[in-house]
């Protein structure tokens, strides 16, 4: 087993998340984290306070974003580690990522507002932090406040999924380009995931296949929302390809997320962890 406990996956108010970064790194730090990264959506901008409250705290901390792609018209999330969170070209590839959200919330709330959820847009907006951002996860914690349903796991499944009334699909950023932002800012990029993706499992080998071709890295093994079956899939296929291994909770709220910061099982042995290439881009402890 990899025993150190690393979380490199999480999310702050700058994207879907409820917890300011400082909140985030200090609940990391309480449960025994010992690598941590903020991996907000397509945003950076709560890095800085992110390294402030990790060094306060001793916590090490790399750099973080989570970047979406669309792969085989399904959205795909690759997570960025370990880069310069000032490259330009980074910076701009999330700006124009992001810049189709608002538009896309309007469309999901003229849906809703169809089977009679009127409002939801301004109701979404009341939970967001960063107005670039504003997602399905906001739309969902609206309607669980408004009594519409009883968590926001049902408000996914009712409203906001594919062929519901509040679900668009959204045109993000390509699958090279997504890496090739992360690789070229000096990171290491890695398949987030990859266990919710409803794609073919020729459309998955093409996924694997095309984010090495195009400088991929890693894949998630373990995070919040894989079972033991998807453990012991991604497992295989990290070896198959020759990817390195990563942890991570995908903590959003500690009321709506199924794995809290640090609370995952540990890496199996046989794979090679991503931190083993990570160790020059860690602000220490």
């Amino acid at each position: 087993m990899h025993l150190i406990n690393a979380d490199l996956h999480s999310h702050s108010r700058f994207s879907d998340g409820t917890l300011s970064p400082t909140a985030l790194a200090e609940r990391a730090h309480a449960n025994g984290v010992a690598l941590w990264a903020l991996t907000d959506h397509d945003e950076v901008s709560g890095l800085p306070e992110a390294a402030a409250a990790a060094q306060a705290l001793g916590l090490g901390f790399v750099t973080g974003v989570e970047v979406s792609v669309t792969f085989a018209k399904e959205t795909v999330h690759i997570v960025g580690l370990g880069f310069d969170a000032d490259n330009a070209a980074l910076r701009a590839g999330l700006a124009r990522t992001r810049g189709g959200r608002l538009a896309r919330a309007q469309a999901m709330a003229d849906g809703l507002a169809q089977v009679g959820l009127k409002g939801a847009y301004d109701g979404a907006l009341r939970y967001v932090s960063n107005p670039d951002l504003v997602s399905r996860t906001h739309f969902a914690r609206w309607l669980v406040e408004t009594g519409v349903c009883s968590d926001t796991g049902a408000v996914f499944r009712r409203y906001l999924a594919e062929g519901k009334p509040g679900f668009v699909p959204h045109q993000w950023a390509g699958l090279g380009d997504a890496v090739r932002w992360i690789t070229g800012a000096g990171g290491i990029a890695v398949i987030a995931h990859p266990g919710r993706y409803k794609l073919t499992v020729n459309e998955e080998y093409a996924l694997f296949s095309e984010f090495k071709t195009h400088g991929g890295q890693g894949v998630e093994v373990l995070t919040g929302s894989h079972g033991q079956a998807d453990t012991a899939k991604y497992s295989a296929m990290a070896l198959e390809f020759g990817l390195l291994a990563s942890r991570g909770s995908d903590f959003h709220s500690p009321t709506e997320s199924r794995t809290d910061l640090g609370r995952l099982p540990d890496l199996p042995g046989t794979l090679t962890p991503v931190w083993s290439l990570l160790a020059e881009r860690v602000q220490p402890a």
